[in-house]
């Protein structure tokens, strides 16, 4: 008896064919180290941009890294532990959702109206000691004072370009970084001692630990 090959789209597609999948439906819990969680588990269903836009955070743009994550099926993000059933991710169509979000931009110029916030960072990688302070909270003026200690680190910011240090998803912020000498910072805790408000002053302590100042820009939509 003669067998008759089926049609073409009768075969499984390997997975390099397969669209990526629109939604995905996710499990999530706490995260608790050392521990086997006893909180309970949600679900819910992420847009696969939705979930490629958690991804980023960890990763940044590096696709080999993102396609080992969707694979896997597993992230953790803000101490929740996100768990999926992994699936192939074919290297082109990855690409092209990654290009709907922003990339590096070492072109665009520092402008202090546009900060949002600032990290105070000590050296070393990762830091070991960092205070992040809001533009909203540092910039409140005490009584009978013209300026605010916002006022003082963006002077710095001004006097000297920040170096540009990339785009952040995780704060989907541009940041720039300056290194400040140990005479800045000096001047830098003689002005929180005159102008940060007093629910700032207790963290500002730690400024004599700080090499360094990132600002956080937020990037506005195109």
């Amino acid at each position: 008896m003669r067998i008759h090959a089926l049609p073409f789209s009768f075969y499984p597609l390997p997975w390099c064919l397969v669209p990526l999948p629109e939604t995905i439906l996710v499990r999530y819990t706490e995260e608790e180290a050392e521990y086997l969680s006893v909180r309970p588990v949600v679900r819910q269903t992420f847009r696969l941009q939705e979930l490629i836009d958690m991804v980023l955070t960890v990763t940044g743009k590096d696709l080999a890294r993102i396609q080992h994550i969707l694979r896997t099926g597993t992230v953790v993000f803000h101490f929740y532990r996100y768990r999926w059933q992994g699936f192939e991710a074919d290297a082109a169509e990855l690409a092209a959702a990654l290009a709907c979000f922003p990339d590096d931009d070492p072109a665009r110029a520092f402008r202090a109206e546009e900060c949002a916030a600032a990290l105070l960072e000590s050296g070393g990688q990762p830091p070991r000691h960092s205070v992040e302070l809001s533009r909203e909270a540092a910039a409140r003026k005490r009584w009978f004072r013209s300026r605010s200690f916002w006022d003082s680190l963006l002077a710095l910011g001004q006097a000297r370009a920040p170096v540009y240090q990339g785009y952040s998803y995780l704060r989907r912020a541009d940041l720039y970084q300056q290194a400040v000498s140990a005479e800045q910072i000096a001047a830098l805790a003689g002005e929180a001692a005159r102008l940060a408000p007093r629910e700032l002053r207790a963290g500002l302590r730690q400024l004599p630990e700080m090499s360094r100042i990132v600002f956080i820009c937020p990037r506005r939509a195109a």
